[in-house]
């Protein structure tokens, strides 16, 4: 189960191999995950078939998780942060 402090973080750092890190706002990073799910050539996982809607499987994603495997070795990683002010 997701730590409910990922749901008040106001940034998301996105890793993505062969791409330098990304600071996203948790709306950016949806639209990246949404945008990755489109894409997606094979099965989804069965957590991810149960929702039928696209929007709502990115948010789970983003809520539930911290990686997916894209195609078979490479993986996205996204990490809720703290930017100090």
């Amino acid at each position: 189960m997701a730590d409910s402090t990922m749901y008040s973080e106001d940034m998301f750092v996105l890793l993505v191999p062969g791409s330098d890190e990304v600071f996203l706002e948790p709306h950016e990073l949806l639209a990246k995950l949404k945008s990755m799910l489109e894409q997606y050539p094979g099965t989804l996982p069965r957590d991810l078939q149960k929702i039928d809607l696209i929007d709502q499987q990115a948010k789970h994603l983003r809520d539930t998780a911290c990686e997916f495997e894209v195609t078979p070795g490479v993986s996205w990683q996204w990490y809720a942060v703290r930017l100090e002010k």
